[in-house]
């Protein structure tokens, strides 16, 4: 058994997993996880980068801030391996350096700037090894990451076989078509236009129409899980692999779009730090799904930063 700690840091929010993870054992190969703390501070990393190009000094702050508060935690329950992995809005700042460096003073680990095929990879294993067996669930999945900056497509059985990154996440479609409050007809149509066109692209390398199961991972997914069961407050353990359907996730996207912002922000499961971004997360779902045919998505909370951890207990990264 080894005690690590995952760093996920995304365009929109940083999050914390220290688990216990065993050695793979037995046929399945799976190994265990046994979570101890898991956390979410949402630092909005990649403010502005797709307009400027660069890492804002408030946004770098912020993400220093709650990394800090991670290495306490990490400190508290000694974990014996660090790993942290950063994604879209890392990649494509022109002063990622400043933002390494301040990570690497913090945390003392460097943090490590994935590829989107990487972090496909990653959000696959930390999504399906939990569903192993499930003969309800066929495969293959399509494990579908639906990020700050980013969406991740990944298709495979019990492990990977094609995977792809595409720059439509929710906070740089809400910041590069500005909907507004609500969006209008048109700003839906842009949102829409630039997902298709993603989807075109992710269609000539993974075969996302061939799928018998679709795994929905990230905020935008958890939080239309939690609006579709009605919760007061969010509930993880609840939202876990729940199962909407479309015709709820097409209902729920419609509110969304025709809501305004004090209506987004009074709904119980509604982070915060989501209610500006949601709006085109949801449109992201919805549109996938139509894509692809799917019935229903089952709505994951075990994702990437599960990956990381199985990878990192392994010496695999």
């Amino acid at each position: 058994m080894t005690r690590v700690a995952a760093i996920d840091c995304g365009t929109n929010s940083i999050r914390l997993l220290v688990a216990d993870v065993t050695a793979p054992t037995g046929a399945s190969g799976a190994g265990t996880l046994t979570e101890l703390d898991r956390r979410m501070t949402i630092v909005r990393l990649g403010q502005g980068v797709d307009r400027t190009g660069r890492l804002a000094p408030e946004a770098l702050e912020r993400t220093f801030a709650a990394c800090r508060e991670y290495a306490a935690v990490i400190k508290e329950l000694g974990a014996e391996k660090i790993r942290f992995v950063a994604t879209s809005a890392s990649r494509d700042a022109e002063n990622r350096d400043e933002f390494v460096r301040g990570v690497l003073d913090i945390l003392g680990v460097e943090p490590e700037v994935i590829t989107g095929d990487q972090e496909a990879e990653f959000s696959f294993t930390g999504a399906t090894r939990s569903l192993a067996g499930r003969t309800d669930l066929p495969t293959p999945y399509l494990v579908v990451d639906i990020g700050g900056g980013s969406t991740e497509f990944v298709v495979g059985e019990e492990h990977a076989r094609a995977a792809r990154s595409v720059d439509i996440g929710c906070v740089r479609m809400t910041e590069r078509h500005a909907p507004g409050d609500p969006a209008t007809p048109e700003q839906i149509a842009a949102i829409r236009a630039d997902i298709e066109a993603a989807l075109d692209t992710v269609e000539k390398s993974v075969p996302i129409t061939e799928v018998r199961t679709l795994v929905g991972l990230a905020g935008s997914v958890t939080t239309v899980g939690g609006i579709a069961l009605g919760l007061a407050e969010y509930d993880s353990a609840a939202i876990h692999h729940s199962r909407i359907s479309y015709e709820k996730v097409e209902e729920i996207t419609t509110m969304l779009l025709g809501s305004t912002h004090d209506e987004r922000a009074a709904i119980g499961v509604m982070h915060p730090g989501r209610v500006d971004v949601i709006v085109a997360g949801a449109l992201v779902l919805l549109t996938i799904m139509q894509r692809i045919g799917a019935r229903e998505v089952v709505v994951s909370e075990h994702d990437i930063l599960d990956g990381i951890a199985y990878k990192a207990a392994e010496g695999r990264l």
